[in-house]
């Protein structure tokens, strides 16, 4: 009897290396949600600040906003995976609309004005990331291999 033909393997991309171990991947899964926050409570607490002089509230106002801001984020990245495409791009959609209008009204703008600004940033935030989920997943979330 002669051996079954063999099926010629299907070539497949290389993944990218992983030049980290998981330690160094789990501090990262803390510290970067951290250290974005800590950066929009800078941001928020320099606009509301505008140009004055450093207090206690501008301190506290920035600390209070960027553990908000890194709490939802960390929420965010935790419960957004397991969402279908569509609710996965409106959450970020949402969160980006929040964050982006609420830098905004800090400014002084109107609150109809920074409406329509987090509805502009939201939705150009909604499109590339329902895009690239469209494109990355199937109907039930799972990755497509590429």
């Amino acid at each position: 009897m002669s051996p079954a033909p063999k099926t010629p393997a299907v070539p497949s991309r290389p993944s990218t290396p992983d030049v980290f171990d998981a330690r160094t991947h789990a501090v990262a899964r803390w510290a970067g949600p951290i250290l974005v926050g800590l950066v929009y409570g800078y941001w928020a607490a320099a606009i509301n600040r505008d140009a004055g002089p450093i207090t206690g509230w501008n301190l506290l106002f920035g600390f209070v906003t960027a553990f908000a801001f890194a709490a939802l984020y960390m929420g965010l990245r935790a419960l957004a995976p397991l969402l279908k495409r569509e609710l996965h791009a409106v959450l970020w959609f949402v969160f980006a609309g929040i964050t982006s209008g609420f830098l905004y009204s800090q400014s002084g703008h109107s609150v109809v004005r920074s409406t329509w600004m987090a509805l502009g940033i939201g939705a150009s935030v909604f499109a590339v990331t329902f895009y690239r989920y469209y494109t990355h997943e199937d109907a039930e979330g799972h990755r497509v291999p590429r």
